[in-house]
């Protein structure tokens, strides 16, 4: 078996740490990209895209709940995700 470098060790614990301080961090829904909104639970690229392009068209969430009114998105999927999101300030 070969060994792997000190290098792409170092890498890889850089890469695995980042995404664990990720995960843990909440997603701020008005201004996340698709990846940090592919983080919660139940929410996956597409629904990520169909999010932003939603929050684009309202400029926009005033509140957490407010995320019903995007298709895909039901009460079920806050509340699993409830502790994990967050919303900035709306700068309108």
């Amino acid at each position: 078996m070969k060994l792997i470098s000190k290098g792409i060790k170092m890498k890889l614990l850089i890469t695995l740490f980042s995404s664990t301080m990720f995960l843990l961090a909440s997603v701020d829904i008005n201004t996340a990209t698709e990846d940090e909104l592919s983080t919660l639970k139940g929410i996956g690229s597409k629904k990520a895209q169909t999010i932003i392009k939603y929050r684009k068209s309202i400029k926009c969430f005033n509140s957490i709940d407010e995320l019903t009114k995007v298709k895909g998105i039901g009460k079920a999927t806050i509340i699993k995700n409830k502790n994990n999101m967050k919303i900035s300030e709306c700068k309108k």
